[in-house]
């Protein structure tokens, strides 16, 4: 049996609980830091079962379309790390991945043996075109569901808190 004191404690503790869930469900659901956060990793999932097809990661499909839409000109993997805003190395690390996937190669430049030109196999074309394809059924779902202009707002406004937080 529990004591007096004990059943006072457990009651209190849960209050407390309770108290706490009320207090971060409140603080989440005005938090634009959660809302960015969990969005991202919504839209990550999304991104990868969308990719599933052509097991390929969101970054790697921007990188084959980079890469395409550059055509015939090749592009280095600098100019996509400056392009996405990401590190040489997690360029490089996907790189590899398309390059084992026999999507693309990579060469050295004739212009400057430390820089490689990157350029699209055919296999690479074909699950770029794909690719593309997917982005552009992704942008016209999100502009019917959410509105051309609506989706035009919460962009400036994502980039202004990125300013924020730069």
């Amino acid at each position: 049996m529990y004591s007096k004191q004990s059943r006072f404690d457990l009651i209190l503790n849960s209050l407390v609980a309770i108290l706490l869930n009320v207090r971060i469900n409140a603080f989440l659901a005005e938090s634009p830091m959660f809302a960015i956060n969990r969005a991202s990793r919504t839209f990550d999932s999304f991104a990868k079962r969308t990719l599933l097809d052509n097991e390929l990661s969101f970054i790697e499909g921007l990188i084959l379309a980079a890469i395409f839409f550059e055509s015939p000109d090749p592009i280095t993997p600098s100019q996509l790390a400056k392009t996405f805003e990401m590190t040489r190395g997690n360029i490089s690390h996907c790189i590899s991945s398309l390059e084992a996937k026999d999507l693309l190669q990579r060469r050295v430049s004739p212009h400057d043996a430390r820089a490689f030109l990157l350029t699209l196999k055919p296999a690479g074309k074909r699950t770029a075109v794909r690719v593309i394809g997917a982005f552009d059924r992704l942008q016209q779902s999100f502009e019917r569901e959410v509105g051309k202009r609506a989706l035009e707002d919460a962009l400036r406004v994502v980039r202004q808190i990125e300013r924020v937080m730069s």
